[in-house]
């Protein structure tokens, strides 16, 4: 009964049903939470290390005590490479750098980040680039697209609007992103190496 009446309070008072009142207050608080994360106190202490540590996080966490910066590995030039083995690229195997093909050409995008993300949250498993970490991507980003079907070099069908959106995708990675190597051409269809308007 008590129930009823705050639902019909939260919808009299805001207008929207009693679940999307709920809803909003989620998101504001989730967005409050991460906002709030971005900016701790300089004397916050960090969060205490479990107790067994293998010998590398120990000597990393040493480092990064020390205020040392730790760089990425550089990226490992792979030269020709297949669709089957770019596969292995996908950012599944934290050992192994994110690889994504556009127009025939492979570049590295273990480096790069988008805001505050680090890139195996962006392109790796649970990021929303996900899709794309080890996949051929020519046509997806033409079409701004996140369906697999798309995931292909072909550029059959596009228009000249798309495929200045993929010349704009192409130049953004050239600029943030190092080139480790190519489709093997089996892979890499007449239009993934040449330019677009």
């Amino acid at each position: 009964m008590a129930a009823q009446g705050i639902a019909k309070a939260v919808q009299a008072y805001t207008g929207l049903s009693p679940a999307a009142a709920v809803t909003i207050l989620a998101l504001m608080l989730a967005t409050y939470l991460l906002v709030s994360s971005l900016f701790v106190a300089p004397d916050a202490a960090p969060p205490k290390p479990p107790p067994q540590r293998k010998e590398e996080e120990q000597q990393q966490q040493q480092q990064e005590e020390a205020g040392a910066f730790v760089p990425y590995p550089d990226p490992v030039q792979v030269g020709e490479i297949t669709l089957e083995q770019l596969a292995a690229y996908d950012g599944k195997d934290p050992a192994k750098p994110i690889l994504i093909a556009i127009r025939g050409q492979v570049y590295d995008v273990t480096r790069g980040s988008f805001f505050f993300l680090t890139p195996r949250l962006f392109y790796g498993p649970q990021g929303p680039y996900s899709l794309f970490a080890g996949r051929d991507a020519t046509r997806a980003l033409a079409l701004m697209s996140f369906d697999p079907i798309d995931l292909t070099g072909d550029l059959d069908g596009l228009g000249p609007d798309e495929l200045e959106v993929l010349q704009d995708w192409e130049d953004k990675f050239k600029e943030r992103y190092p080139t480790v190597g190519h489709l093997a051409s089996e892979n890499a269809a007449d239009g993934n190496h040449g330019g677009a308007a």
